[in-house]
């Protein structure tokens, strides 16, 4: 089993007079209003890990802990109780001198105020890490070029920091903690300060950064939006104490209390539920390759469908077939549902966010069909289960019926009764 990259156990952070008489009250149950003539208790029995590779959100409101549980990551802050382990090894309550070289090697920061030395070059400011760690100056300025240009600052090496936008500014923060090459990347509030725009685009950017290096990343937010944006995992606190770790769907589906559901009430769903989360199963809006065309108009009739997908026994989506192609086969008497295949134009897949899914939706003639990798057909979205799904809570829906230059369902009955009594057709819908 792998180690985590960041593992803290029990956490506890106080400040005031007397932390220890704080922690020992808390660990029998008193509550945090309770201790505080004893101290102001920051964090409260906090417990989780981070795996390597992985984008961690801590997230919560002012005041709930969260900055004060990244201090406590890399050394900042001591801890009151509890331990923090980085690859295994615990960084609480060891000497100075070797906590500074695990920051050094391990653990870099981006913080908020970009907190660049204002006198230095821009290259300058992201090879610091570097100079700290000995290396000589023509590597290290070689070297914050290379990242300057993966962070898009490409050609401002030479300007001073009071050059660059707030954006960029942040920008050669982030380039400064990659410069140090470390694995795990410690962000607080990394874009609070940016303006909504600029912040979208830093977001976008740190995921692509992320898919080429994959770092270890704790990320600091008191923005939902942004936590559900970006984090693999979020955590969420609320006066000192993690009430809920999860997914950003498990957190929007399923919220641990009363706190979580009104804090995600108004989170923008199209940016954070992806198909697989909505879809259902295609049950009847699917019918195998061996199916009899009068069994696939059965099932277009019984569900107000003017077409029907059509799967090979493997559930490999291989097209549709509408009523007014059934109705021809039927008249010619032929069985095989395959000569009438028309290509599906619209699919999506499993990990698409709903916000990509309307324009495929209203040009779908039938439900959205959801396929995998190797192409099969695992879940239909029908266009009222994706506007619905935006709300609050979803429900069970009745697609739409869809219309296709239908076939009349009085041509369609009287077909059907023509034939009731004859030999079945293969197969059942599945």
């Amino acid at each position: 089993m792998t180690t985590p990259a960041v593992e803290a156990k029990g956490l506890y952070k106080v400040f005031g007079r007397n932390p220890a008489l704080a922690v020992k009250r808390l660990k029998a149950g008193e509550p945090r209003e309770k201790v505080k003539d004893a101290g102001t208790a920051a964090v409260i029995d906090a417990s989780f890990t981070v795996e390597r590779g992985e984008i961690f959100v801590i997230m919560g409101l002012s005041g709930s802990g969260k900055s004060t549980i990244i201090r406590m990551l890399n050394g900042l802050h001591d801890a009151t109780g509890g331990e923090v382990l980085v690859h295994g090894d615990p960084i609480t309550g060891i000497p100075a001198s070797k906590l500074r070289g695990i920051r050094r090697e391990r653990i870099a920061m981006v913080f908020q105020h970009f907190a660049l030395l204002p006198h230095r070059t821009v290259a300058a400011n992201v090879a610091y890490p570097l100079e700290l760690q000995g290396v000589g100056k023509t590597e290290r300025l070689a070297k914050a070029e290379e990242i300057l240009e993966l962070v898009g600052l490409g050609g401002w090496g030479d300007k001073l920091p009071s050059a660059l936008s707030g954006g960029m500014q942040q920008r050669v923060g982030i380039a400064r903690a990659l410069a140090a090459d470390t694995d795990i990347l410690l962000m607080d509030e990394a874009f609070s300060a940016l303006d909504p725009l600029i912040r979208r685009e830093m977001q976008e950017q740190l995921l692509e950064l992320q898919q080429k290096l994959q770092k270890t990343i704790v990320f600091i937010t008191h923005d939902l939006n942004e936590a559900m944006f970006l984090g693999d995992r979020i955590a969420v606190m609320r006066d000192g104490r993690i009430v809920q770790i999860g997914t950003p769907e498990d957190i929007l589906t399923d919220p641990a209390n009363d706190y979580v559901e009104q804090f995600v009430q108004d989170v923008d769903r199209a940016r954070v539920l992806t198909a697989a989360n909505v879809m259902e199963r295609p049950g009847t809006v699917s019918v195998t390759s061996g199916t009899g065309p009068r069994t696939a108009l059965r099932a277009m009739s019984d569900n107000r469908m003017a077409a029907i997908y059509v799967t090979d026994r493997g559930r490999k989506l291989l097209g549709m077939v509408t009523d007014r192609d059934a109705l021809k086969l039927i008249r010619r008497g032929e069985t095989d549902l395959t000569t009438m295949l028309k290509p599906v134009a619209q699919t999506v897949g499993q990990d698409d966010v709903l916000m990509d899914l309307f324009v495929p939706a209203a040009e779908s003639p039938l439900p959205l069909a959801v396929t995998d990798a190797e192409g099969r057909l695992v879940g239909i979205i029908p266009r009222i289960t994706l506007l619905t799904a935006l709300g609050p809570q979803t429900t069970e829906t009745t697609e739409i019926p869809v219309i296709l230059d239908p076939v009349s369902q009085t041509e369609i009955d009287e077909v059907l009764a023509a034939v009731e009594g004859s030999t079945p057709d293969t197969e059942e819908v599945r």
